[in-house]
């Protein structure tokens, strides 16, 4: 059964128990809605959020009990601290006092009932209940050195894309936690300018390519007798080797699905371990069918490759693909079984032509989501735009077969000519093109500037195929930042492109594309703008780096033909935006002080644009002011 929804600015939780059912957020309430009987019932009063100036709430699985989150306080990508109160439905009372301190660093209930977890400190507490004591699990966490039951920067960026360091078993009996050791990894830092008569220093483990990892290992704690911890260990072929923790997957409460992955990241192994009462042992697969093994992360999956050994898939795989219609940028949902496969959204066809899927417990209902075109009529927005002149989107492919999109100004006239603005990425596995419906700075430039706003995946990029992805395989900056250049010939062929008003702009890796093309000396491009930029692949850190790259060591040309600071010299050609935050974490100020170096090296005039105590997102005031500020660049370079 499927349920059709216009998300907007709801949110949504979903639990094992909700089988029919969602919690729906409108208004500052929580509504349950039972699909099956269409009845909505109230849930949270929005009185309670007002008690504890909540801005969020994480259910127990037996829908008692209700954590409520306040006092965010954000540190990297994922990663945040938190204050959790704790309310019981059925007395309609918070739990005083909680005997969960502020700051906590992860907080996650049980599968089933209402036990839980949190970090705090770095270190690991468990509760076997809401109004039971907090019983502290590890004790040698520490700032920057030993992290338990949270990921340190890299895993939480490059490996698990979560803040998440800790999984419970099914049932709750056991929980899993990883135990980061960053004291062999070298620090970056930083200041942080504030408001105070000095800045501070804000330091963070971060591996670079070919420096010390950090190392991890892996323990179960049964929770109702936190004294008795075991070890996962990895397995032998890989203990001896550097390697990385991919991912934690309960099978049971006795069993456990371990993804480790060698530092090189060209081989990975799943090793199933199973508990004897006193151990966790390797688990030996006798039986010809082999067990259901229940995926409770967010960023993995498992490829099934011989279904009929799967005895526990009787009934539905349920997977998304972009197989309809020869259209890469589009996605639908499938469902495959050991007889056929059927789309479930193809029907749709031009009505949606991107679609996602977000399943109940038991995959009875799921609520799907269209992202691209028109499902249903939304007449508040359209009244809403009802006076802008909207651009149009056109899209196709151009040499090598590969797919460019076009945003074109209302009214486009194929006799005139436009100025282009390339908008890239290029990272590898990423897309530009599909068929997500957006409204950007791109849709401003377009409607209100009159200029054309292109994207063009070229090689490297994904959802195309391996072949493609694995051709910039140990050469980022070769192939994908050549294809831009083509794409930008081929786009001027069409006739209606100023040859003399070509630009380009890129964020993060796009911000390293867009540097690399204006370093190229193609005589293309009149101007670009880089957020962000990486410099040099030495500079960036080692899990991401090194996945594409290798070790410096094992690749040291691939690392030095590759650098913006290489190209200084033909930056005289051209009108470049330098654009960085002050605390980047992620791409450090540090690699644009090396491009800004090596273009004063070679006495090269550009712009530069630095913001205060921004990181990666240039998120608040400076997001708007950034855009403003590109905008007036662009205007001045077009003129």
């Amino acid at each position: 059964i499927v349920i059709y929804m216009t998300v907007s600015t709801a949110f949504y939780h979903s639990n094992q128990s909700f089988n029919h059912e969602y919690l729906h957020t409108s208004e500052g309430s929580v509504f349950l809605y039972d699909v099956a009987t269409d009845k909505i019932s109230d849930f949270l009063s929005k009185d309670r959020f007002i008690d504890k100036n909540a801005y969020d709430y994480q259910l127990s699985a037996d829908r008692r009990y209700v954590a409520f989150m306040s006092n965010y306080s954000k540190l990297w990508r994922h990663s945040f601290t938190a204050s959790y109160s704790l309310y019981d439905r059925e007395s309609d009372t918070f739990i005083t006092p909680s005997d969960i301190p502020d700051k906590v660093q992860y907080f996650a209930w049980a599968p089933e009932g209402n036990k839980l977890a949190f970090v705090w400190n770095n270190n690991v507490y468990i509760k076997t209940s809401p109004n039971s004591t907090s019983q502290q699990v590890t004790f040698n966490g520490e700032e920057n050195k030993i992290l338990n039951g949270i990921p340190d920067w890299v895993y939480e960026e490059e490996m698990f894309s979560s803040n998440q360091g800790l999984w419970w078993s099914p049932g709750g009996k056991n929980l899993a936690y990883a135990e980061f050791n960053d004291t062999g990894v070298h620090t970056i830092e930083y200041s942080w300018y504030g408001e105070n008569q000095y800045p501070s220093t804000v330091s963070i483990p971060y591996p670079k390519p070919g420096t010390p990892n950090p190392t991890v290992k892996l323990f179960v704690v049964d929770t109702d007798n936190a004294t008795k911890i075991s070890e996962v260990v990895v397995p032998d072929s890989f203990g001896s080797v550097e390697h990385y923790l991919s991912t934690v997957t309960w099978v049971s409460d006795e069993r456990l699905a371990v993804q480790w992955l060698k530092r090189v990241q060209n081989h990975l192994i799943l090793q199933i371990y199973s508990f004897n009462g006193f151990t966790w042992n390797t688990y030996e697969v006798k039986q010809k069918c082999i067990n259901q093994i229940n995926n409770n992360t967010l960023n993995s999956y498992y490829l099934l490759m011989i279904l009929k050994y799967f005895c526990w898939l009787v009934f539905l795989l349920y997977f998304s693909s972009n197989e309809e219609g020869g259209k890469p940028g589009g996605r639908n949902v499938y469902k495959r079984t050991q007889q056929e496969t059927k789309c479930l959204t193809c029907n749709l066809r031009e009505n949606c032509w991107y679609n996602s899927a977000y399943f109940s417990h038991n995959a009875s209902y799921y609520r799907m989501s269209c992202s691209g075109q028109v499902l249903e009529d939304n007449k508040e927005f359209v009244s809403m735009i009802s006076g802008i002149q909207m651009p149009t989107m056109r899209q196709g492919t151009i040499k090598l077969d590969l797919w460019y999109q076009m945003i074109l100004p209302p009214g486009f006239d194929e006799s005139k000519k436009y100025p282009l603005l390339i908008d890239v990425y290029a990272g590898p596995c990423s897309q530009k093109v599909n068929y997500v419906y957006r409204v950007n700075w791109s849709t401003y430039l377009a409607s209100t500037e009159k200029i054309i706003v292109a994207s063009f995946d070229g090689r490297g990029s994904g959802y195309q195929g391996d072949k493609l992805m694995y051709e910039i395989y140990k050469s980022l900056g070769t192939k994908e930042v050549e294809d831009q250049i083509t794409a930008a010939r081929e786009f001027i062929k069409m006739g209606f492109i100023d040859k003399d008003r070509v630009a380009i702009w890129g964020w993060s890796y796009g911000g390293y594309v867009t540097s690399m093309v204006l370093g190229s000396g193609s005589g293309v491009f009149k101007c670009g703008m880089a957020v962000a930029p990486v410099s040099k692949w030495r500079y960036y850190d080692s899990i991401y780096t090194e996945r594409y790259m290798k070790l410096p060591s094992q690749n040291s040309e691939g690392y030095d033909n590759t650098t913006v600071t290489g190209r200084a010299r033909n930056f005289h050609s051209v009108q470049y935006l330098l654009v960085h935050g002050t605390a980047d974490d992620n791409v450090h100020f540090q690699q644009a002080a090396e491009i800004s170096e090596a273009l004063v090296e070679e006495q090269v005039d550009f712009e530069a644009m630095w913001y205060t105590d921004k990181d990666h997102g240039l998120a608040g005031a400076a997001n708007q002011h950034v855009y403003t500020h590109m905008t007036h660049f662009l205007l001045r370079c077009f003129a």
